[in-house]
């Protein structure tokens, strides 16, 4: 499992002109599932997303993290994190798995966040053409593999 970690003074989702999800200060969580995804990498990939320290204290520097500051989350799928460009200039999403095995993965991602963050998780809608507009704060971004573990 992949994932994009921004730090985000603002971000919202919109699809078919209706905005699904909005947050003021915390992270938009790009996310991509791959066959091989266990709740093993969820499980880690959610202790590391909501205690992550890249949120500024009085000092302001990034010691505090999501829950410390007590700010929200919008998790987005994006199966694009899977792509490929070893060959060619068409990226190949091969990696990246099929809806009948992305979806519950993504909702077991959502709830495993949501319960350890004690807080509601906004969200996309899985497979809809979005449009995400944020303001990244700092900017701050973050890319996680599951796999790696980094």
């Amino acid at each position: 499992m992949r994932v994009i970690v921004q730090r985000v003074s603002e971000a919202s989702v919109t699809v078919d002109q209706n905005k699904v999800a909005a947050i003021q200060k915390g992270l938009l969580v790009l996310v991509g599932v791959e066959d091989s995804d266990t709740q093993e990498d969820i499980d880690w990939l959610v202790g590391k997303i909501i205690k992550m320290r890249i949120f500024g204290d009085e000092n302001d520097v990034m010691n505090c993290s999501v829950q410390d500051i007590d700010g929200d989350i919008i998790v987005v799928s994006q199966f694009t994190l899977h792509a490929s460009t070893k060959k060619g200039n068409r990226p190949s999403y091969i990696k990246a798995s099929k809806p009948e095995f992305a979806i519950p993965m993504y909702e077991s991602f959502v709830k495993s966040l949501e319960k350890d963050f004690n807080k509601k998780v906004q969200t996309g809608i899985f497979g809809a053409d979005m449009k995400v507009l944020l303001i990244n704060d700092g900017p701050v971004t973050i890319h996680i593999d599951s796999k790696n573990k980094e």
